[in-house]
């Protein structure tokens, strides 16, 4: 049984093809990185168009991976939501228009239950688990109980940690995308530089917020003044354009940010298990998954709190953080596995909250 699937939610052009033996017979992304560097962050128009200039490419180069042909193939899978609309559309349509030449089955997926189910290809993790699910747009803790069943434990009130990443990265005049940029510029910086805030830190819940982070960030560029001559500093206020921050400053500002992030997650996550204790819920692991699982600090806190609970930690390797075909295929084997298919008609959603997809 091969299953082809289709992600193109964002500005990655992913086609993936798995197998019921768990191998990944292809993984093929066309990055579209250069495109929308220039602009800081994604523009969906420009996103949708690459990801039309690319997908016939992108899905030859994988079948060629996999020796395969589209005879071979079981059934398609396709995100068709949640992400940029006209992105989700050419990836979808890629998709249906296959399964109806072909005959074969469809089955629409939900980028989030994509990430969510990822380290069940990667790690053999049973249900139930705990999981963090951080991105550029999403910033959640669910317990994953079952292929379309999950119970929203936390989310962001504001931004998703990803955009904070983001935001900061410009602000330090790093550039985009901000996640890995942060990462290599905190190795060489002290994380003890600058005094952030820990958002949420010991607040009841599982709930997550970064824009109090982003704001301090911003407070604290603005009041950077260069050293003066004899060491003196300059006036209070001078506001520092994007990259003329001295590289040392960047450095330790970018530790500071990420173990700000790390502690906030780090102490959310407790309460999740906390809250799972009292219940006597158990779970059989702690999974991280989305693009702001591939920060090897944060995967780090993260294992320390797993061990904590008595549970193994659990993330995919980076390449299957980041957005990919081969997780939407494998959320397409999991749920054709359980016989659920999807008409041609169902249609790309912008919007699409794993709480709207749970099984009766």
């Amino acid at each position: 049984m091969l299953i082809l699937g289709f992600e193109t939610s964002c500005d990655d052009t992913g086609v993936g093809i798995v197998d019921a033996d768990k191998n990944i017979r292809a993984n093929v992304v066309a990055s579209q990185l250069a495109a929308h560097k220039p602009y800081g962050g994604v523009v969906p128009e420009v996103a949708a168009r690459a990801h039309l200039d690319v997908i016939d490419d992108v899905l030859a180069q994988a079948l060629k991976d996999a020796n395969a042909t589209l005879d071979d193939i079981t059934a398609i899978a396709a995100t068709t939501g949640p992400g940029l609309i006209g992105g989700v559309m050419v990836g979808s349509m890629m998709g249906k228009a296959i399964s109806a030449v072909r005959k074969l089955p469809f089955i629409s997926v939900n980028h989030l239950e994509a990430h969510a189910l990822t380290a069940r290809l990667t790690h053999n993790v049973e249900f139930p688990y705990l999981l963090l699910l951080a991105s550029g747009g999403h910033c959640q803790l669910l317990l994953v109980r079952g292929v379309g069943d999950y119970r929203l434990l936390g989310r962001t009130i504001d931004d998703a940690v990803g955009e904070c990443f983001d935001k900061c990265a410009k602000m330090l005049g790093l550039g985009y995308p901000g996640g890995p940029l942060v990462e290599e510029a905190a190795k060489s910086g002290n994380s003890k530089a600058f005094s952030l805030p820990r958002p949420m830190l010991g607040r009841k819940g599982c709930d997550f917020s970064f824009s109090g982070l982003k704001t301090a960030v911003r407070t604290l560029i603005d009041s950077y003044s260069p050293p003066l001559e004899g060491g003196a500093r300059g006036g209070v206020g001078v506001r520092q354009e994007n990259g003329s921050l001295p590289l040392s400053y960047v450095s330790d500002m970018a530790a500071s940010l990420q173990a700000a992030i790390a502690d906030s997650i780090a102490d959310r996550a407790r309460h999740a298990f906390g809250l799972l204790a009292e219940e006597g819920q158990p779970v059989t692991a702690f999974v991280a998954a989305g693009g702001v699982a591939a920060n090897q600090a944060l995967r780090a806190r993260l294992k320390d709190i797993a061990e904590e609970n008595g549970v193994p930690f659990a993330a995919p390797p980076t390449k299957l953080c980041t957005d990919n075909g081969v997780m939407v295929a494998w959320a397409g084997l999991e749920r054709f596995r359980l016989g659920l298919t999807d008409k041609l008609d169902v249609c790309a959603r912008p919007r699409w909250p794993l709480e709207e997809i749970m099984r009766a």
